[in-house]
């Protein structure tokens, strides 16, 4: 099983809900997905997000198995996570985009556990590891350019599998008209969704709904 795991903001938590339905119900097979919520971590170093260190936990939290994907929170996935298990030419550490904004690669990152095996809490917590440069990696292996669309930055493209709105989630007057949009609300509509409490409950065995449905007369 792929895990998935999502870094959390508290300041905006509908990012990471609607980030992680959109890998949820795009997924061809069974995914875990888990936040970063730092409170829960071994670590407490955190930048201009809470987990914006955390990220390479990655790989420690998995047991240093299999393989695992990280992605930031403000991202909206099209596309099925499970083709990026597919056979890759590398066995390198960690696949990332190679995006010439080298600060945006780490934030869509495919992680071959076993071979991070120096990303311990220890190492993640020392400052004097940058991490964001790769280095720790060795060799670092490319994922296709759509599994990391900048929104804002990247020319617009209508097939991109994963899109990042790096510069703010369409919540706001400021983005509410960027590219993907009304993909985004699409997908946050559905997250926030219900049926109707008698299509829902209507055959439930609970007494508040056989009174809805006229059965407790």
């Amino acid at each position: 099983m792929l895990r998935v795991f999502i870094g959390y903001d508290p300041r905006q938590p509908i990012a990471y809900h609607i980030a992680a339905h959109s890998v949820m119900t795009r997924a061809s097979q069974p995914v875990a997905v888990s936040p970063l919520i730092l409170s829960q971590l071994p670590i407490t170093r955190r930048g201009l997000t809470a987990f914006t260190y955390s990220r390479f936990l990655v790989p420690y939290l998995s047991g240093f198995e299999g393989q695992s994907l990280f992605l930031d929170a403000d991202v909206l996935c099209l596309a099925d996570v499970i083709e990026l298990l597919e056979p890759r030419r590398s066995r390198a550490p960690v696949h990332v985009v190679p995006h010439q904004r080298t600060f945006e690669r780490p934030s869509v990152m495919l992680f071959d556990n076993a071979t991070c095996r120096q990303l311990t809490p220890a190492y993640v917590e020392d400052q004097r590891h940058p991490l964001f440069d790769l280095a720790w990696a060795g060799e670092i292996g490319a994922l296709e350019a759509r599994w990391n669309h900048l929104v804002g930055y990247d020319p617009p493209r209508p097939d991109a599998k994963l899109v990042h709105f790096t510069q703010g989630i369409p919540v706001w007057p400021e983005t509410a008209q960027c590219e993907y949009a009304e993909a985004w609300h699409a997908d946050a509509k559905q997250a926030l969704s219900s049926v109707s409490f008698g299509e829902l409950m209507g055959s439930s065995v609970h007494p508040v709904a056989r009174a809805a449905a006229g059965g407790g007369r």
